[in-house]
């Protein structure tokens, strides 16, 4: 990391998270949250100027260099306010508070993010980023620290009133109690505003900017296989093919881009995130399942290849993410001057890949920051690849990855974070399983034993680990995405432990995070109480809200334990979401896949034989190829004791003529066993 020692270092300089540390030479006298930065404030009777953004921001570092590293703007935020700068990675907990007021107070939101606070954390001003100067009717940062100063000064006790009054909208919003029954409509619903949003001609939604969003992929695929709807399934495949053929893909080096700044995934916003990753693998994976296209498999062994060449601790935990920068330009590793090409490639290669990828002399790139043409060029297909032109390009590509590598790389922010980690468990899991791919499950293995050596004490799980250090407790994030890992890990693996961590999980979560008065789950544990509000999130934002993989969560373990309790829970936090999805069932797509399960035909597969025997693969395979999104499976081997203690209803299920054995059990009804494949898929796919 490169950080400038032309300033004393500030009191960022212990901490290990990478965007804080970037921040450590900052003339800005930068606190991390702590308990000392608020006594200071309260003590001299100064405002909490609070700046959350991450390390991979492009506009984070737009905002330091104008700003952060000015001695002008450094020296009057030093004079005016007490200033602390949080990682909304480390801190999603702080960051969903304040992006909430934020949205509130602007109607939009991002990062970097910018709030005022006072000294007991309540805000009372918030935005996003800020220029130095004024211009073009923005406030600028010196213009800016100055209003709220003069406020402060003169109009101290409408900063209060405004402060409890945001306090209290919060915790409105957060105990919101109206609850009601959901009906099936609502997926309809949401089915329906997303095909009216759908960009017919690129795919996506909308028109620009234009993110992955892989769970509203992932709930239009179901929707598809419960209503044979043709469009849902189209609109999917128009959208992931269109992502993979764009600029929105590294098609060097592999692993897709953060998102799209313009309406044919041309121009992207070059930072690459692990959620992303994770969340758009199993969208491909699921896809594969539906049609059998190759193409989507590839795509998956693309992302892959990314993450564990690049992203992969030697101790199996992941990264969190790559920046868009490198040497101070957004972009720059990732683009190629048609010069460069010629020089490296020999003429039949070059006139190969400047044809492929639409390559030319002038420069297909636009840079984002000045709206200038450069002379370099974004890789992208109008087309997707045959397979002659994929071997073709297999020892160009290595030519130029090879050469790639010789740069000066972005900045890799280096932390592991259980969530994202977990989701990564659960893309990889289902890709073992729909691939029959030992090496994906041995990834995901790896990643849980990771977390549970290095981030789970007691019986409590922990953030956020770098360089040997773990803080930072939990949230239902965590908790959640991990479980939903471990589930998929079962059964890709039927490792009993996998499950058994699960269960175990789930009643911590239910324990310290569940709301016993209104439903649902907090965010923070029970035990947390530094925040001013404990929050909830239903949204499924950039990646599904904890309440929604919760509400999965809870319905497979009670599949597969009969126990009646969880059932409880699914009820309650189905009526939790109410207001919520019925206010706007597009922004929930995430849970109305769990709720089409809880409503729908879900199936409950026991197999029975020793999953190293040829008979059981074979059962196992004809299952997990098909597209079966609500259905859970287990696995009775020869020691069964530990599954008889999760799931007794097995205990009278045995193997036919000592053949691998298939119970399969569907609303309430179970068929007769089978042993026969063509049997078994019949069964799947009435």
């Amino acid at each position: 990391m490169d950080i400038s020692t032309k300033h004393k270092s500030n009191k960022l300089i212990t901490e290990k998270s990478p965007y804080l540390l970037q921040h450590a030479y900052n003339p800005v006298a930068w606190y991390p949250w702590c308990d000392e930065a608020f006594e200071k404030a309260k003590k001299e009777n100064k405002p909490i100027f609070l700046s959350i953004g991450y390390s991979t921001c492009h506009w984070c570092h737009v905002m330091e260099k104008e700003s952060f590293e000015d001695e002008e703007v450094a020296s009057l935020m030093n004079e005016l306010f007490v200033s602390i700068k949080v990682d909304r990675e480390e801190r999603p907990d702080i960051d969903n508070i304040y992006m909430t007021v934020c949205q509130l107070m602007t109607g939009s939101g991002g990062w970097p993010l910018t709030a005022f606070l006072m000294p007991d954390k309540k805000p009372f001003f918030s935005g996003t980023y800020f220029p130095k100067h004024s211009h073009h009717g923005r406030i600028g940062m010196m213009d800016l620290l100055n209003r709220i100063n003069e406020l402060w000064n003169t109009k101290k006790d409408d900063v209060i009133e405004s402060s409890n009054n945001i306090t209290d909208l919060l915790n409105q919003i957060t105990n919101n109690t109206q609850t009601g029954e959901l009906d099936k409509s609502v997926t309809q619903t949401a089915f329906d505003q997303l095909a009216l949003n759908f960009d017919n001609e690129y795919g996506g939604f909308g028109r620009s900017p234009k993110f992955p969003s892989p769970h509203n992929l992932m709930f239009l695929l179901n929707h598809w296989k419960n209503t044979k709807n043709e469009k849902a399934l189209n609109m999917v495949e128009k959208t992931l093919m269109s992502m993979r053929q764009g600029g929105m893909f590294d098609h060097i080096g592999f692993g897709f881009h953060r998102y799209s700044t313009d309406a044919r995934w041309f121009l992207p916003h070059f930072e690459k995130m692990l959620y992303d990753q994770a969340m758009l693998a199993i969208a491909y994976t699921e896809v594969y399942q539906a049609t059998k296209n190759e193409h989507y498999k590839n795509v998956v062994d693309e992302i892959f290849t990314y993450l564990t060449r690049d992203m992969r601790d030697s101790k199996g935990g992941f990264y969190s993410a790559e920046d868009a920068d490198s040497e101070g330009v957004e972009g720059k590793f990732y683009v190629w001057s048609h010069s460069e090409i010629k020089q490296v490639l020999n003429d039949d290669e070059a006139a190969f890949l400047i044809k492929l990828f639409n390559i030319t002399e002038d420069g297909n790139y636009l840079e984002e920051a000045t709206k200038e043409k450069t002379e370099t060029n974004i890789l992208y297909l109008k087309d997707n690849l045959s397979k002659d032109q994929l071997e073709q390009l297999k020892p160009i590509r290595q030519k130029l990855f090879g050469l790639r590598e010789k740069r000066i790389h972005p900045y890799k922010d280096d932390k592991i974070l259980t969530s994202w980690n977990g989701l990564l468990i659960a893309a990889l899991s289902k890709a073992a399983k729909a691939f029959g791919d030992k090496r994906y499950a041995k990834y995901a293995q790896d990643i849980a034993d990771f977390i549970f050596s290095n981030m789970y004490k007691g019986d409590k799980l922990f953030h956020r680990y770098r360089e040997n250090d773990v803080s930072i407790s939990g949230h239902l994030d965590d908790y959640a995405f991990l479980i939903w890992g471990l589930l998929e890990l079962y059964e890709a693996t039927f490792e009993i432990k996998y499950l058994e961590k699960a269960l175990e999980l789930n009643e911590y979560t239910l324990k310290y995070f569940w709301d016993e008065k209104n439903g649902g789950f907090y965010f923070t544990s029970s035990e947390s109480n530094e925040n001013i509000v404990r929050q909830k999130e239903f949204y499924d934002g950039a990646i599904p809200s904890g309440n929604s993989i919760s509400m999965l969560n809870l319905f497979k373990l009670y599949k597969i334990t009969s126990d009646l309790r969880l059932k409880e829970y699914v009820r309650k936090l189905e009526q939790s979401f109410y207001s919520y999805v019925k206010q706007s069932p597009v922004s929930h797509t995430f849970f109305l896949m769990s709720f089409n399960d809880v409503c729908g035909l879900s199936y409950e597969i026991v197999v029975v034989g020793d999953k190293e025997k040829e008979d059981t693969r074979l059962v196992l395979r004809s299952i997990y190829e098909q597209y079966l999104p609500n259905k859970i499976v287990v696995l009775k081997d020869s020691d069964s004791s530990s599954l008889l203690k999760i799931a007794k209803y097995t205990e009278s299920m045995k193997t036919i003529d000592d053949k691998a054995t298939v119970y399969i059990c569907q609303d309430g009804k179970c068929n007769q066993p089978v042993t026969n494949t063509d049997k078994i898929i019949t069964l799947l796919t009435v």
